[in-house]
């Protein structure tokens, strides 16, 4: 004979097994309150019929009188206990219902426990955080299976986006080499002692701007990409006030020429401080700063603020321009590479459409958030928020 095999714990026969014990529960009580509230003892009263003496003696007439007479009180009786039985039985009806209401839910919420895990935790990871898994314990049932199917397709994804990643810092590096031997083959070019044609220099000025062009996009995707797979080597102790202050020292020549007024009274408080790699914090200030003087108007302004939050937790740098009034749901798009504000993707300027994207990778690489809004009045807001430090020692003295 074959070996009893026990059946696998699935989803299915726990159901089951819930279900089946829930409708035979429901059973049970609703004929323990049937039985006591319909079906207890009525008992038929032994009063002599009307007119009946007890020392009668018994007679045919009378024996008649009787039976009819017991006829009517068992009828009586019967239709005591049917009442009885009706009150019973919607009593009985209506607290199981409560009860199986209730207990359905309870039931139904530890059933559904797995399923809101799963959904909670794939809701929280994103293209940031893909190296994060479900890691569901519990038996292997078809819950299980699923929590698993989710971490392979996030493994996979995470592989996917690592090469991609890969792809494009090996491309953006590799590209630079032509790209220095075009510009080198210009320089010489120019530089022999024949004339040049007016032409030719005027070709190479154009080429020597696309291939600056081409150079500034290329470092764009090597910033991304780092920022991306979070090598944040070299971490310290930077202010966010005297990053955002370089930051509009060196671009004061572009502020004078768009006729900008700058207001940064918001920057005089030096507790917004922060721990993070130099170069990439430098790089998100910088393109913030830039793109408040790119996507400006003609003698507009732009206001900075660095604050540190009241719960001593968060640096925040924030950035307000004016201008035009931009549309919410294309502002939320500026974090994805190639977006831009009023252009489409054959703009022929010198952005690159990676600004805010490589905004929002070291943002999140520093365990940050970016949070951009346009505001009702006309411009973008920009804020930053990032982990705060303490001011060092030697700041405070």
């Amino acid at each position: 004979m074959r070996k009893w095999r026990r059946p696998a714990r699935t989803v299915r026969l726990r159901f089951t097994v819930l279900y089946g014990a829930m409708f035979l529960l429901s059973a049970v009580g609703l004929l323990a309150i049937n039985n006591l509230v319909g079906l207890g003892e009525t008992k038929v009263s032994q009063v002599a019929p009307p007119g009946a003496s007890p020392v009668e003696p018994v007679t045919l007439a009378a024996a008649m009188d009787r039976i009819a007479w017991l006829q009517a009180r068992l009828s009586d009786v019967h239709a005591d206990q049917s009442r009885r039985l009706l009150i019973g039985s919607a009593l009985a009806l209506g607290v199981m219902a409560v009860v199986s209401v209730v207990l359905g839910r309870i039931v139904a919420g530890r059933v559904l426990r797995p399923l809101r895990m799963i959904t909670a935790s794939t809701r929280r990871i994103s293209a940031d955080n893909l190296h994060e898994r479900l890691a569901l314990r519990g038996p292997a049932d078809e819950v299980k299976d699923l929590a698993d199917t989710v971490d392979e397709l996030l493994e996979r994804l995470e592989g996917s986006f690592a090469a991609q990643r890969r792809f494009v810092a090996n491309a953006s590096h590799e590209l630079r080499t032509p790209l220095a031997t075009m510009r080198a083959s210009l320089d010489v070019a120019l530089a022999k002692p024949e004339p040049v044609p007016v032409q030719t220099v005027a070709l190479a000025g154009r080429l020597r701007t696309e291939l600056d062009q081409v150079d500034r996009l290329l470092e764009g995707f090597l910033t991304l990409a780092r920022a991306q797979r979070g090598a944040l080597a070299d971490r310290t102790r930077l202010s966010l006030r005297e990053l955002a202050s370089a930051a509009l020292h060196a671009r004061a020549a572009d502020i004078s020429a768009h006729r900008l007024v700058v207001d940064s009274a918001g920057c005089v408080d030096d507790g917004a401080w922060t721990r993070g790699n130099s170069t990439l914090l430098t790089r998100m200030i910088d393109n913030v700063i830039d793109n408040a003087i790119t996507h400006n108007r003609e003698e507009g302004w732009i206001r900075l603020t660095t604050t540190d939050d009241t719960d001593d937790t968060k640096a925040r740098l924030v950035v307000e321009t004016g201008g035009r009034v931009f549309d919410q749901e294309q502002v939320d798009r500026l974090v994805e590479p190639f977006q831009r504000l009023g252009a489409d993707r054959t703009h022929s300027g010198s952005g690159s459409g990676l600004g805010l994207s490589i905004v929002a990778a070291i943002v999140a690489a520093h365990g940050g958030t970016l949070d951009l809004r346009a505001r009702p009045e006309g411009g973008l807001r920009v804020a930053i928020s990032l982990p705060l430090v303490a001011v060092p020692a030697e700041v405070m003295a």
